[in-house]
């Protein structure tokens, strides 16, 4: 688990610099303890409140990226980040609780959004950092992210596209996770499409995050595209 690989960092590491400019490990540590309180800070939505997509959600993440990076530096003097982290997140799991049952609608940092879709983007959060931890420390195991978590986030994402550029004509496969067709175009009824993108799950993860460039990935044969239409350049990242 993400919490236990840090807990064995050398302390030295944490003042390392990471994958993310001008942030060090430390700081992705702390963003880790930050997706806790947002889920503790969700309060119920007015009734008929409308709740986006989480595709919809996530696309506020662009505009908000300074007070991220103001709240994250914040917290980022925190003396014991582990003992936060699980501090905070006990806190959450009691505010998912006291939520109620069902799937209401909650007001998040970005906006109305259903409480289940709202822990996705949670999921995907963890899984996207996780990987940055991962690139930012590459003298050490990588930590491993568990297989539902993962799929998850793969699937999140390729929803996310999918209703971004919506269509038939090109399908995209993140195998053993999912696959989705997008984008506008001439779609297939049987046998194999004309259009096919095909990856691995982080791989995946790094281009719709904006971890990666797509004629990068493509070059270094981590992408597979097939067909005229299998160029995602112009819709990633997803947010």
């Amino acid at each position: 688990m993400l919490r236990d690989w840090l807990a064995v960092l050398p302390p030295d590491v944490l003042a390392m610099p990471s994958v993310l400019p001008g942030w060090t490990v430390s700081h992705l540590a702390t963003h880790l303890v930050l997706i806790a309180d947002a889920i503790t800070a969700l309060r119920p939505a007015v009734h008929g409140e409308r709740p986006q997509t989480i595709g919809q959600y996530v696309s506020a993440y662009a505009a908000a990226a300074e007070s991220i990076d103001v709240q994250t530096r914040a917290q980022a003097d925190v003396a014991d980040p582990l003992a936060a982290m699980d501090e905070r997140s006990e806190a959450a799991a009691v505010a998912v609780e006291r939520l109620g049952q069902g799937d209401p609608v909650v007001v998040a940092r970005r906006g109305p959004i259903r409480l289940a879709d709202y822990l996705v983007t949670r999921v995907v959060e963890v899984a996207v950092h996780a990987d940055d931890l991962a690139r930012s420390v590459p003298g050490v195991e990588a930590p491993t992210m568990p297989q539902d978590a993962e799929r998850l986030a793969v699937r999140a994402l390729l929803d996310v596209l999918a209703e971004r550029a919506p269509g038939r004509s090109v399908e995209v496969r993140v195998p053993p996770y999912a696959a989705v067709q997008c984008i506008e175009g001439p779609r297939h009824t049987r046998g194999t499409p004309p259009n096919v993108v095909e990856t691995d799950p982080t791989t995946w993860l790094r281009l719709a995050a904006g971890r990666t460039r797509w004629p990068d990935e493509v070059a270094a044969a981590h992408v597979r595209a097939s067909g005229e239409r299998a160029d995602l350049s112009a819709h990633l990242p997803v947010f």
